[in-house]
């Protein structure tokens, strides 16, 4: 597993909005009519236009959780031309910019958020998490480790860590990585699915189903379901078990009826086989055809 219309104010009324924050023009009182008008523009401070960029980045990082990561890219990528010394407006336009798939100049915002501030640990787990979307699993991982360096005790760090390892096929090292996330936080139950992911892989299929049905009792997502009853499946436990399990799990999420969505989300070739053999059997016919019709997984670019 990995960690993912336009309903905002339209562009003209952000622009009006902003441009009227920053120039007034003052009203020339008492001056004869046939006198020509040269109007005085206001010239703001550059602490001024500061307070104008952390509204704008503030704006712009509504956008995002409004899902509108193309207008928040603009708004934060005005905010750092009116204070290009603020690494949180580089954050917030490296967010944006990497939401809207644009990856090299994301990648380039947050190099100058950290330029501006080396030691905010959040930056260097946010390059991590970059290299790993860019399928780089070995840039990824000194950028990782330096943020734990900086920030010991974020299980978000180590959950990034265990996946850049399972990407370079270092089991040993990606469950090591994975129970040192749920060290520090026990219902991370995305770290505790992919140390049964990992140990299913290393051939400890009892562990493996033991810590999958201890994800449910926290959160029964399509995920640790369907891998469950591939397990159990393969194993050649209760049939009915498993086939409810992995119906249920396709009902959450059909994506999961596709091979190239579970590599995606890190699974192993053992847990893909005994997925394909148990949504092959006919038992799970209509489930996996009408998961086949709903799915809307795409391959990212």
């Amino acid at each position: 597993m990995r960690i993912p219309e336009r309903n905002g104010v339209p562009n003209n009324r952000i622009r009006e909005c902003f441009l009227a924050a920053l120039l007034s023009v003052a009203a020339i009182a008492g001056a004869p009519a046939a006198q020509a008008v040269v109007p005085y523009v206001y010239v703001p401070s550059s602490e001024e236009l500061k307070g104008s960029a952390i509204g704008i980045g503030r704006t712009a990082a509504q956008l995002l959780q409004m899902g509108q990561p193309q207008e928040a890219a603009k708004l934060a990528a005005l905010a750092v031309r009116l204070d290009p010394q603020d690494e949180r407006l580089w954050s917030v336009l490296a967010e944006a910019q990497l939401r809207s798939d644009d990856l090299e100049q994301a990648g380039q915002s947050l190099a100058r958020a950290k330029e501006l501030n080396p030691d905010k640990a959040g930056l260097w787990f946010a390059q991590g998490a970059l290299a790993l979307r860019d399928e780089q699993p070995e840039e990824a991982i000194p950028l990782i480790q330096r943020g734990l360096e900086l920030d010991p005790k974020n299980p978000a760090g180590y959950f990034d860590l265990g996946n850049a390892w399972i990407m370079l096929d270092d089991l040993s090292n990606a469950l090591g990585s994975f129970e040192q996330a749920t060290g520090l936080k026990p219902d991370f139950w995305e770290a505790l699915n992919n140390q049964a992911l990992v140990l299913y892989e290393m051939g400890n299929t009892d562990e493996a189903i033991q810590r999958w049905r201890a994800v449910l009792r926290i959160e029964e997502n399509a995920e640790p379901l369907l891998a469950l009853a591939a397990a159990l499946h393969q194993r050649g436990d209760d049939s009915d078990d498993a086939f409810n399990l992995a119906r249920e799990a396709l009902a959450k999420e059909p994506n999961y009826v596709l091979p190239p969505h579970q590599v995606e989300q890190l699974w192993g070739g053992k847990i893909r086989q005994a997925a394909a053999r148990l949504l092959a059997s006919p038992d799970m016919a209509s489930s996996v055809e009408r998961a086949q019709a709903n799915a809307t997984w795409k391959q990212r670019r």
